[in-house]
């Protein structure tokens, strides 16, 4: 429950600015939206009560990093994109400094799904799920269409061409202590093939499934989260859709996990978009790869240093892997040496490390989640699953860690411990003295990045196809 003074605030506010409004019933914060909060709002007015949803900054604060505008920026997109055709809920309001709670924004209320993976696999939404690339790619030509001069959007978004935003993800990336050598030699590739020419637009930049609003009568009803929206290449837009993180376990169907490329490519150009150049599409594909990775890593930043430090942010942190093994899959398929787990503990040990772990990761998906709702319950799940990567963690670290140290030592020809290791080829990657073709190279990075998602997620899409794809050849 919010606290009271949060709620008088709000409701004030609302009996102000909506329409016939009389008082405030309840306020709950949703599950989902790390970055950000989402309430569902329930007003009485003078017909009857009445749903709205509201969007605030992590407790209460705009937000304040590289990748992200304002939330007056995102509402004012949202409305601009509505006039435009493109599925919008309304904008009712814009929170003020004087209103006393917090920064964000009040909009119409709509029903349908948005949770991705429901997306991809609810019966309701069998018939629908056929027709949704193509509505993607009708709605990603009707948002690329709009005049960034004409409507003022261009005073409040960034500018950025593919070479700028490719080393402003990777700047973010660098600035934290932390080598990851998959992401930099994703880093160089994406470098190596930057498109020769590109168009400029305003670009959506999470327009994906788990953004999307569904329903069983007409598909796609609102695309939502505009908060990285920027002026640079549309293609963006189209390879982000296709990211394999976004599919869902779905990874047959490139976009968003419920549709092919054709069906995507025929909405978006039949729309009016210009004509789709796929190997633009494999660049861009890579780059969410990539930028998810990085932003992964970043909510673990959040969760270090920003306001809103809750169990989520860790774990979303540990998703980079899944990140990562889609890039290995991308560019440097093959081979994986695979660890088999250990016992965590002795079998004398009265309980066992992996026993503790167990007990309260079933307490949370158990009592804790069958006695709680909404986000309280959500949080609880995401909190047995950590503890579920601590057990892997125990069982298969050391020995990915010893393997990591030897593998590295040989290809370094140099000793040292498996995090100087780390940090060793990172520089050599970052400053051209190690070559991306190097077969050895290649081994290591599907052996660490393919075994570190055994740990952080063993049932992610990518780990499943990598491994397959390894016994395959």
């Amino acid at each position: 429950m919010p606290q009271p003074e949060f709620f008088e605030a709000l409701e004030r506010v609302v009996i102000r600015e909506i329409p016939s409004c009389v008082g405030l019933l309840t306020v709950e914060r949703l599950s989902g939206g790390a970055s950000m909060e989402t309430y569902r709002l329930v007003i009485r007015t003078e017909t009857g009560d009445r749903k709205l949803c509201m969007r605030r900054g992590a407790g209460g604060i705009d937000r304040d990093n590289v990748s992200a505008i304002g939330l007056a920026a995102e509402s004012l997109l949202m409305r601009t994109a509505r006039a435009h055709g493109v599925v919008e809920p309304e904008v009712y309001y814009d929170l003020k400094d004087e209103d006393a709670v917090g920064v964000g924004f009040i909009m119409e209320w709509l029903d349908g799904e948005t949770l991705g993976s429901r997306i991809n696999r609810a019966p309701e939404l069998q018939h629908i799920r056929p027709l949704l690339a193509e509505q993607c790619g009708r709605e990603l030509a009707k948002i690329h269409s709009i005049d960034v001069d004409e409507t003022g959007l261009r005073g409040h978004l960034p500018t950025l061409s593919p070479s700028q935003y490719l080393e402003q993800t990777w700047d973010r990336y660098r600035e934290w202590d932390t080598a990851q050598p998959m992401i930099d030699f994703t880093g160089m590739w994406l470098r190596r093939h930057l498109p020769d020419q590109h168009d400029v637009g305003l670009v959506h930049n999470d327009f994906r499934n788990g953004n999307l609003m569904i329903n069983d009568e007409t598909g796609l009803v609102a695309v939502l989260d505009w908060e990285t929206s920027h002026i640079g290449d549309p293609m963006r837009d189209l390879g982000w859709i296709c990211t394999n993180s976004w599919r869902f376990g779905q990874r047959e169907l490139e976009v968003g996990g419920f549709g092919t490329v054709d069906d995507l490519v025929s909405g978006y150009e039949n729309e009016g978009g210009k004509v789709i150049d796929r190997a633009a599409l494999k660049f861009w594909e890579v780059f969410g790869s990539f930028w998810w990775a990085i932003g992964c890593l970043g909510m673990t930043d959040q969760y270090r240093n920003g306001p809103d430090a809750t169990v989520e942010r860790p774990a979303i942190g540990r998703r980079s892997s899944e990140c990562q093994v889609d890039c290995v899959n991308l560019l440097i398929p093959g081979p994986v040496r695979l660890i088999e787990r250990a016992n965590s503990g002795t079998s004398s040990d009265m309980p066992r490390l992996d026993e503790l772990l167990s007990s309260v990761r079933d307490f949370l998906h158990g009592e804790v989640m069958s006695a709680t709702s909404g986000r309280t319950n959500f949080l609880a799940r995401v909190a047995g699953n950590s503890l579920d990567i601590v057990d892997r963690e125990l069982a298969i670290g050391p020995e990915l860690r010893r393997r990591e140290e030897v593998q590295l030592s040989a290809l370094l020809q140099r000793s040292g411990s498996t995090d100087d290791l780390r940090w060793w080829l990172v520089e050599a990657l970052r400053d051209g003295s190690m070559s991306l073709d190097r077969e050895d190279l290649h081994q290591y990075l599907r052996d660490s990045v393919v075994n570190q998602v055994s740990i952080d997620q063993p049932k992610y899409s990518g780990f499943r196809f990598a491994v397959m794809n390894a016994e395959q050849r």
